[in-house]
């Protein structure tokens, strides 16, 4: 999710082309240039030093998120409309969130759902079912299953402790069918009924478990390959509803971490360590959001840092191998594409879908 920083520098842009980036999103909004990010750095083994992000989309009104490659070798991901910002185009109704679908074969994006219900991060499971966490702001407040050969969704989690959630962010899916999603707060009006921000397990029989309650104001999540280490990242903004900070005011940015646990048979969660405190670097800056990993078990993590947006390639302790920038823009989440696209990777930042040919497999569910 984003943070007051990102409002603060593309609020004032975002109102003045909200009418033509809605017509825009409804048109397809397919184009495929080079933003002129700087080059990739690192491991060339990881992002070949000749490899370039191409953006490949440029209709999202407020912050695209969530992307992942469904199994009809369609590329998905959400566009989060905030209210206050993204209306029709005489500026008096809201946009209640988008899903938008990318064909790779033609280069069009069209809209999937509309309303999404404010979703966020977005996953496959095995059967090719889209699994969607909704956030707030006139959103679901829950998790979803959409089964892909009717369009009929299904309600997975809508409480705990027979409460509303506060806003789903993001979901990762273990190989037993295990779901495991995080709860922050960034925005929307509704009443906050849960004792905090934390992680959940949903089981395959509806039981829903609370797994972390130490993980900071928990963003990204993701289970490494080996289904050993849940990472989960602390994008702790301080606010829980940013488009009602006034001009002049920043609320205290609070924990950004990237954290690790271990994850038992049972699917509990222990062990918690801290990979990277990025309020504690040399020159601090906010953390990151969604993270993907590759077959090897290495993390592509969406860095949100001011002075260096972009995409981290980190070794599972945490090591940096190489890095892909993102411009000024502060990317959301990450995903590799399915099959010969395996390496592929897609990445959402601003208003935005990119993608960029690197040279480690993405790890999907067996």
């Amino acid at each position: 999710m984003s943070t007051s920083k990102l409002v603060t520098r593309t609020v004032r842009r975002m109102i003045r082309n909200v009418a033509a980036v809605f017509a825009l999103a409804l048109a397809g909004g397919a184009q495929a240039a080079d933003p002129g990010f700087p080059p990739p750095s690192g491991d060339p083994a990881f992002v070949p030093s000749s490899a370039r992000l191409d953006r490949i989309f440029d209709g999202g009104c407020m912050l695209t998120e969530g992307v992942a490659a469904g199994h009809d070798g369609m590329i998905y991901f959400s566009d989060i409309t905030f209210t206050a910002f993204c209306k029709d185009a005489d500026g008096r109704f809201s946009q209640a969130g988008n899903i938008f679908r990318f064909d790779p074969k033609s280069g069009q994006t069209t809209v999937f759902r509309s309303p999404s219900g404010m979703s966020n991060g977005l996953k496959f499971d095995r059967d090719g079912n889209m699994i969607a966490a909704l956030g707030a702001d006139y959103g679901g407040r829950m998790l979803i299953k959409t089964d892909m050969k009717t369009g009929r969704s299904y309600i997975l989690a809508g409480k705990y402790d027979g409460r509303a959630f506060n806003a789903l962010n993001d979901v990762t899916i273990d190989e037993k069918g295990r779901m495991y999603f995080t709860d922050p707060r960034y925005l929307g009006h509704e009443p906050i009924f849960q004792d905090g921000y934390a992680a959940y397990r949903l089981d395959p029989d509806g039981t829903v478990t609370r797994v972390a309650a130490n993980c900071g104001k928990c963003n990204g999540i993701l289970i490494s390959p080996d289904q050993k280490t849940m990472y989960i990242v602390s994008n702790d903004n301080g606010w829980f509803e940013f488009q009602n900070l006034k001009k002049g005011e920043s609320p205290l940015q609070n924990a950004h971490l990237l954290q690790a646990f271990d994850v038992d048979a049972d699917g509990n969660l222990s062990n918690r360590r801290v990979l990277i405190d990025y309020g504690k670097l040399a020159k601090p800056c906010s953390g990151p959001d969604g993270m993907i990993a590759d077959q090897d078990g290495n993390l592509w993590v969406a860095s949100r840092c001011e002075y260096r947006p972009g995409i981290q390639v980190l070794s599972p302790a945490g090591k940096e191998l190489a890095f892909i920038p993102t411009g000024t823009e502060l990317p959301t989440n990450v995903g590799f594409g399915r099959g010969a696209d395996a390496n592929l990777l897609y990445i959402t930042s601003g208003k935005s879908l990119y993608r960029i040919r690197v040279g480690k497999k993405g790890y999907q569910l067996p």
